[in-house]
């Protein structure tokens, strides 16, 4: 793909280590009974593997350019969208196959991480799980603590429906055209471990304790009933001191209730 004019509003780094694919593919626990959505298919290198497991394989891809390169993986399973995942309606897209579990998996460049994921969640699709290269500060970022500096909104966000782990970390240079930063692979699995009574104030809570990083959770939700979050917090061994950035995703769960 030397002469491929490789755009950069599209964050296009295409995977070309082969043994990083195989590493990959070594994750999966794919069957022919399944269904694979691949967002991003790019280059077709990683699609190419796919497709080898017979299992049914939708794959997106925005750029119309890398339609000379896909068109050539001439197999049955596979069926391509050319177009923006984020305008699909993926489950109508695929309401048609029959399948024992659904995977997600793709290469996201970082400014289209959060809404893609955010559209999964959206559109709850009942994924077995999902496998995302993404830039390793992120994958730091989606799999941090409380009380590290990576630790915010969309960690705690994600951590209500997925448990997220980071498989392994993937040079630079694995990638054509050669990006400036490091990537790693992630993989969600989904849940049922929480349960809140009012999921739209959950995240509108987690998203105001956020907001000001420096400032105290009492600060950061002064719009919400005080006496209420210093009682939780009171119970929970917490000063009124403590800022969002220190506390687990359960203390948000019972905030949200209790408010």
């Amino acid at each position: 793909m030397n002469k491929f004019n490789y755009k950069k509003k599209y964050g296009q780094n295409f995977l070309v280590d082969n043994n990083v694919l195989n590493k990959i593919i070594d994750n999966l626990d794919i069957t022919s009974a399944d269904l694979v959505i691949e967002i991003g298919a790019g280059s077709g290198n990683l699609t190419k593997k796919l497709v080898t497991y017979n299992a049914k394989i939708v794959a997106y891809e925005i750029d119309l350019e890398t339609k000379k390169y896909l068109e050539k993986i001439d197999y049955s399973n596979l069926s391509i969208f050319y177009d923006d995942i984020l305008n699909r309606n993926i489950k109508q897209d695929i309401k048609n196959y029959q399948y024992k579990n659904l995977y997600i998996i793709g290469n996201l460049p970082y400014y289209i991480t959060t809404p893609i994921i955010e559209k999964i969640i959206k559109e709850n699709l009942n994924t077995k799980a999902i496998y995302f290269m993404v830039q390793k500060e992120v994958a730091e970022r989606l799999t941090s603590n409380p009380k590290s500096r990576d630790y915010g909104y969309i960690t705690v966000y994600l951590k209500y429906f997925y448990d997220i782990k980071k498989l392994f970390d993937v040079s630079r240079n694995s990638f054509f055209p050669v990006p400036k930063v490091e990537s790693s692979i992630i993989k969600l699995t989904k849940h049922n471990n929480y349960q809140v009574k009012d999921q739209k104030k959950f995240f509108s809570i987690i998203s105001d304790a956020f907001k000001y990083k420096r400032k105290t959770l009492l600060n950061n939700l002064n719009n919400y009933d005080k006496k209420v979050i210093i009682d939780i917090l009171q119970k929970n061994n917490y000063t009124n001191l403590v800022r969002a950035e220190e506390l687990p995703i359960e203390i948000f769960i019972e905030l949200t209730n209790a408010l």
